[in-house]
């Protein structure tokens, strides 16, 4: 991803070359639990699939019809319907948080394009770059369309922030079907985990995503509920001012839903909002002068550094007390942080880490995946 957390198309009808010539059904889907910004409409042969383009209310709904190799393809019911034979063969990803969902399904070989390669920490995945298995494809934004195309993929998985679609739609327009994934739409951790699913129907192993959801899921409302029961709530300060402004999860974010979910009271959570709050550094000096921790520091990594961007920073309580903590714990090899990576799909190890680190009364020996004390 190594994005803070985010193509036109031109609708047409697309369709990969059959290489199957026996018909198969599909598995049908299993129910959506957590996750709005996708919809599956289950047939013999074929599924649609409905996917909100963008954060913005108006937003495009874009309609793919998935058609299992060998079928048949029924006529389409409207001109603006992308259709993509199934299984792929192979795929270019965008966004580093789609890496683990093609390890965690077993089909890490299907990728054979990325944008800037250097923020990919998955070890299989470095693998495969490092054998010159993944073509690096430019910065993300500005993709190198000349060499993706002499990759052929079966489609190319992005994310957009806009209606603005750049240089993705020029990828369709040259016939490579363009996937958007929405999951950094998701406000519920574990709406966002779910998109392993939306993953799966590309590859067919539909199957496989629902066991991984379902034991992802258990671990993290496990963790819940037992961080429910804890009585001693601290209060949680996060974030760091970028240019003068302090950027803040809203009350109903989803990064505010974590805290909640640890069983900590974060210092906005009263905060109707779910977007970001962009306040001043006096504003959250106020507030969370007396905060029992501050977690997530940007790129800081010792209490010297956060010292050195504001003085101030040194008569926070999290600050005295040595409670200030970063999710910067798993490097890759070439710099890409995991908690970037990973961090979508396992809700459930954030949540842990969070409730071990707020609650030391209760978890004296940590074993922190993700965070790390600043030194």
């Amino acid at each position: 991803m190594n994005r803070f957390l985010f193509f036109v198309f031109a609708f047409g009808l697309f369709s990969c070359k059959n290489q199957n010539s026996t018909p198969q059904t599909f598995h049908a889907s299993s129910s959506l639990k957590y996750a709005k910004g996708f919809r599956i409409e289950d047939h013999d042969t074929y599924k649609d699939i409905f996917v909100k383009a963008s954060a913005d209310s108006a937003g495009e709904i874009i309609h793919y019809r998935l058609i299992r190799q060998g079928a048949k393809e029924p006529l389409p019911t409207s001109g603006n319907i992308i259709s993509i034979r199934v299984p792929i063969a192979t795929i270019v990803c965008t966004s580093t948080t789609h890496i683990p969902l093609l390890d965690y399904l077993g089909d890490s070989e299907k990728l054979v394009g990325f944008p800037n390669t250097t923020y990919i920490s998955s070890p299989i995945m470095r693998k495969r770059i490092d054998q010159g298995l993944v073509q690096e494809l430019g910065i993300d934004g500005n993709l190198n369309i000349e060499s993706l195309l002499q990759l052929q993929p079966s489609l190319v998985m992005s994310y957009t922030m806009s209606h603005d679609l750049g240089s993705l739609k020029k990828i369709q327009a040259l016939g490579v079907p363009v996937v958007i994934n929405s999951e950094f739409l998701e406000q519920h951790p574990l709406g966002r985990a779910e998109w392993i699913k939306f993953m799966a129907l590309f590859l067919g192993k539909e199957r496989k995503a629902d066991s991984l959801f379902n034991w992802i899921e258990h671990e993290y409302v496990t963790l819940q509920k037992e961080a429910a029961q804890l009585e001693i709530q601290p209060t949680v300060l996060t974030g760091i001012p970028y240019g003068g402004i302090w950027y803040l999860p809203g009350g109903q974010n989803y990064g505010a839903r974590f805290f909640k979910d640890a069983g900590c009271q974060y210092m906005w959570d009263d905060d109707p909002s779910n977007g970001f709050l962009k306040l001043s550094l006096e504003t959250v000096f106020t507030k969370s002068l007396k905060a029992d921790y501050w977690i997530g520091t940007g790129s800081f990594e010792t209490y010297d550094d956060l010292k050195s961007l504001d003085n101030r920073f040194a008569q926070f309580s999290a600050f005295q007390n040595k409670k200030v903590y970063n999710y910067n714990k798993r490097i890759g090899a070439t710099g890409g942080n995991e908690y970037l990576e990973l961090g979508y799909l396992r809700p459930d190890l954030i949540l842990k880490d969070l409730i071990q680190i707020t609650h030391p009364e209760r978890y004296e020996n940590q074993n922190l995946y993700f965070y790390q004390a600043l030194k």
